[in-house]
């Protein structure tokens, strides 16, 4: 509905319901503002291609700009370039073998204004409870590029940086907000944005507790990682290689070069995610409506089934 209201008055390549939902699918999470910049951007994007009308491309486009930033101008080598696409395309191969894992939407080496060198775009799920088993699997989709690095090259890069971060506030929140720890215990301390630094709600050695907890936590995360990555390794060179071909891939992509995901969606993210799975359906719907408009013709002017006998 958001979406609608913003598509007012922008000269569409289809109906406006069509774009509405597939963007709705596209931007989960995002503000008014947001939508509103996507919005203007694509019609930008259009614009600027001299394009008669504003296409679902263009909204993608505008999209990685509102999320990604601007393109940069960075000049990387081609070692850099590689070590950026099979950290991304890790990340991507973790994802799509990984049940509890957010679907893959799009993956993207081309360097940011923002300062990343690279990002993946993922649809969460409106998932409002989470279980243990289901926040490590995000877990180890964060931790599969720099698991994809040490298997391919023998090293770690800095880029992992953010994978980190967010590694170590989800495994905190586990043992300090959630409880899930045994160690810990059924206790939650959660973070006091009004504390100052060194206050705690618990004694020196409940923290050590937790750190040692932390750590174990991550490292067996990252040893199921790598244990992943090695296992599918010919697939996440076969990523890597089309990203450094074609610098950005999509999930129609991925499904022509590993197959589905081994998962079933619900239809809504099968639509969204996937132009194939919309134009197939669209196709079917097409069909079915003509066979039923041929039956109907063809029963016009004969017996009505189910009544040429009927008393």
């Amino acid at each position: 509905e958001i979406f609608m209201v913003h598509l007012h008055g922008i000269k569409l390549d289809g109906e406006p319901d069509e774009f509405a939902g597939r963007l709705a699918g596209l931007t989960p999470g995002f503000t008014g503002a947001d939508i509103a910049n996507i919005c203007n951007e694509g019609a930008i994007v259009a614009a600027r291609r001299k394009g008669d009308s504003v296409t679902v491309d263009d909204f993608e486009k505008a999209t990685d700009r509102v999320v990604g930033g601007l393109e940069s101008t960075k000049i990387m080598s081609k070692e850099e370039q590689s070590i950026v696409a099979h950290h991304e395309a890790g990340h991507a191969i973790a994802g799509w073998f990984l049940e509890h894992a957010d679907p893959l939407l799009k993956v993207t080496i081309i360097p940011r204004s923002s300062g990343a060198l690279g990002y993946a775009q993922y649809l969460p799920k409106e998932v409002f409870l989470r279980t243990e088993e289901q926040i490590m699997h995000i877990v180890m989709m964060a931790l599969a590029g720099r698991a994809a690095e040490e298997v391919f090259f023998g090293e770690v890069t800095t880029g992992a940086s953010d994978d980190l971060r967010r590694v170590t506030d989800l495994v905190y929140s586990t043992i300090q907000v959630y409880g899930m720890n045994s160690r810990v215990g059924q206790l939650a301390f959660p973070k006091d944005p009004n504390a100052m630094p060194g206050d705690k709600p618990y004694s020196d050695s409940t923290a050590e507790a937790m750190d040692e907890e932390a750590r174990k936590i991550v490292d067996e995360a990252y040893a199921k990682t790598v244990k992943l990555i090695t296992e599918k390794k010919t697939e996440v060179e076969k990523v890597a290689n089309l990203l450094l071909d074609k610098e950005t891939i999509t999930h129609d992509d991925i499904i022509d070069l590993v197959g589905p995901r081994p998962f079933t969606g619900n239809e809504a993210y099968q639509e969204f995610v996937s132009k194939r799975y919309a134009e197939k359906k669209k196709e079917e719907d097409q069909e079915d409506d003509d066979d039923e408009a041929g039956a109907n013709e063809h029963n016009a002017g004969g017996f009505t089934p189910g009544l040429a006998f009927k008393v």
